[in-house]
């Protein structure tokens, strides 16, 4: 009998204790619209703070990059100048060189005269004739070493000249990369300056609905 009034008492305590329950969770609320607009303010503030934070990793990678741009752009201007340089000097000993040449062929030419009057007047074995042999030898060994001046001077002032323009080149590649990051930088700053707006907007929303006005 007492088994039976303890197996009646449990039941009713667990019926009891079921019924405070639903009563509990009919009477806990939904989310009232004030609350649900906080959250979602939240939620935009969480994704402002992303889009700013990744806004200004980008806007620091195009610093940078921008910063690259500068150093190779002084790079190829100072290899541009100085392959100019070389050009200009290229060009000294190459005038100076022909000027030599020039001048050896006209000694030549008068050894030539020279000769054939010697030859003439005292005997192609004359002392004369022979000084004016040796004359004309050596007159030609400058002659050649000149020609020889010259043609160096020619392959440098072509390498020099195909350095300078791949130099500017360089240069002309180097300032559109320049112009490109710096207009990457500035839309990424304007984004950053939105991201701010759009973050105090959001935590202004979220302290207005709040207050609950």
């Amino acid at each position: 009998m007492k088994a039976e009034i303890m197996v009646r008492r449990g039941v009713l305590a667990i019926a009891f204790a079921g019924l405070l329950a639903c009563g509990a969770y009919a009477q806990s609320p939904d989310p009232t619209p004030q609350q649900q607009d906080i959250q979602s303010d939240k939620k935009d503030i969480r994704n402002d703070k992303k889009d700013l934070a990744k806004d200004r990793a980008d806007r620091n990678a195009d610093q940078r990059d921008i910063n690259h741009d500068k150093r190779d752009l002084s790079k190829d201007r100072a290899d541009r100048n100085a392959d100019q340089k070389g050009i200009n000097h290229d060009r000294r000993d190459l005038n100076k060189d022909r000027a030599d040449r020039n001048q050896d062929q006209r000694d030549i030419n008068h050894d030539k005269t020279q000769l054939a009057r010697d030859d003439q007047k005292f005997g192609a074995n004359s002392a004369q004739a022979q000084a004016d042999r040796k004359d004309l030898h050596a007159d030609r060994v400058d002659r050649n070493k000149d020609q020889k001046d010259i043609n160096h001077d020619r392959r440098d002032l072509n390498k020099d000249r195909v350095d300078r323009n791949q130099d500017q080149r360089d240069i002309n590649h180097d300032k559109k990369d320049l112009a490109k990051d710096r207009k990457d930088r500035n839309q990424d700053q304007k984004d950053i300056n939105k991201d701010k707006k759009d973050l105090h907007k959001d935590r202004k929303d979220v302290r207005h609905d709040k207050r609950g006005h």
